[in-house]
């Protein structure tokens, strides 16, 4: 996760290594802590967002990317209690600005944060 938010946050088109990102990721996401399923969520979206590297982040480009975010909604609700306030933030931040559906994954998020909306800072509501 630290490596593709390094090179989202660095705003670094590397379309190759986020395939190859993905692929790794996919099967092994019961392996990551909340925050670094949040952060990978994050990272994917945030790099496409750029101008830079917008071409290449599709379905027919990166076909890994729409498998990783399948496969993050499905992994991510049951452990939603785990995730600190900012992490299913940026998850749903991730999930919204990358205009991936999943509809019974925001349901979950809206389950997990309606009741600790007192733990959120301002930017994270």
């Amino acid at each position: 996760a630290n490596l593709a938010w390094a090179y989202a946050a660095g705003g670094q088109p590397a379309p190759a290594l986020f395939d190859a990102l993905a692929a790794e990721a996919t099967p092994r996401l019961a392996e990551f802590k909340p925050q670094e399923l949040a952060s990978l969520a994050w990272s994917f979206t945030a790099c496409c967002r750029s101008a830079s590297a917008a071409s290449w982040c599709s379905d027919r480009h990166l076909p890994s990317m729409a498998a990783l975010f399948r496969a993050l909604s499905e992994a991510a609700p049951p452990r939603l209690g785990e995730f600190a306030p900012q992490g299913l933030a940026n998850l749903a931040w991730a999930y919204a600005a990358g205009g991936q559906p999943a509809p019974a994954l925001f349901d979950a998020l809206a389950a997990e944060a309606t009741p600790r909306l007192a733990e959120f800072k301002p930017q994270e509501l």
